[in-house]
């Protein structure tokens, strides 16, 4: 049996990345998806997908595919793809270096607007010199929805800096150093205490579109959001509306419902609106690679496999 390598990306990117995913798994014969029809091997012959958001019909062209692991830490696409065999064990990319990369990001964007750089930017523009009042940390309540493995990496980088720290999820954890909560009360009780608020909530049909006017009315009156999870979480409009009648002061966003984000986006323009090209945190190619080769021996040998997806959930 053989692995076949599925993704969105350009032929030649496509080839690099199976050239690492070779060099962690030497002993399968993995093929890039744009080689498949050159490779000799009949569609059946291929029991392992290797997906980095193919498109949806590609999975389809597999038919004895008994094992999926995803190269991005999201698989909605994945979960919802009706080619996907219904019985095939489906891993999400859980990757440390992701994790770290992704707490580095996070505290840049959450620092920054502690500090008020945004506002300093504007009047940097404006040829204006306007010191902003001084706040501490500790008067600076961060709050995320999500308290899964990216956000815990998070949450313990920004516990060194004395911010108060709070963390939504569908069920109540317990975290170190965190106020948890959980249910429609709970998401209500953190959002009046927050004045940053991070997303790094898995996209599920439950979670689509669930920073909507309603969620952003909750939230203390001027704090800032930052995005990094999924686009598909945000109503566009209800942001917009939300920082123009200024119950929402600032806006991060690393993540969009359509990627590039088209030109003439409101979100291009509007000037409390900090656009990033969905780079919080990118897949490391060798990082990657070693975590799905250990995914695909433990398949090959009936051993556990790290990050399965339960698909009831989505996540």
């Amino acid at each position: 049996m053989a692995v076949v390598l599925l993704t969105d990306m350009d032929e030649a990117r496509e080839a690099r990345w199976r050239d690492v995913l070779a060099r962690a798994l030497p002993e399968e014969t993995i093929v890039a998806g744009a080689g498949v029809d050159t490779a000799g091997l009949e569609p059946a012959a291929f029991d392992v997908a290797i997906a980095a958001n193919p498109p949806a019909a590609a999975l389809a062209r597999f038919p004895a595919l008994g094992f999926v692991q995803s190269l991005w830490a999201g698989v909605e696409q994945l979960v919802h793809n009706p080619a996907l065999p219904p019985d095939a064990p489906l891993a999400r990319l859980v990757d440390p270096n992701m994790a770290r990369f992704m707490a580095e990001a996070v505290t840049a964007h959450v620092t920054s607007l502690h500090r008020d750089h945004p506002h300093y930017a504007r009047a940097q523009a404006e040829e204006r010199w306007a010191p902003a009042p001084a706040v501490y940390a500790r008067d600076r309540t961060v709050g995320f929805l999500g308290t899964g493995e990216l956000a815990r990496a998070c949450l313990r980088q920004l516990a060194g800096l004395d911010f108060p720290l709070l963390g939504w999820s569908r069920s109540r954890r317990d975290l170190d150093g965190v106020e948890t909560f959980a249910g429609d009360e709970g998401l209500t009780a953190m959002l009046a205490r927050t004045d940053i608020l991070v997303n790094l909530m898995p996209l599920t049909a439950e979670t689509r579109g669930m920073i909507d006017a309603r969620l952003l009315g909750r939230l203390k009156p001027g704090a800032a959001l930052v995005n990094v999870a999924r686009g598909g979480h945000v109503v566009d409009a209800d942001l917009l509306a939300a920082l123009d009648e200024g119950q929402l002061g600032e806006a991060v966003l690393d993540v969009f419902d359509e990627e590039p984000l088209p030109a003439g986006h409101p979100f291009w323009r509007h000037p409390r609106v900090h656009v990033f090209p969905h780079v919080a945190a990118p897949t490391e190619p060798e990082s990657a690679a070693r975590i799905a080769a250990a995914n695909i021996r433990a398949f090959r040998t009936g051993g556990a496999i790290a990050g399965l997806v339960d698909r009831a959930r989505g996540y």
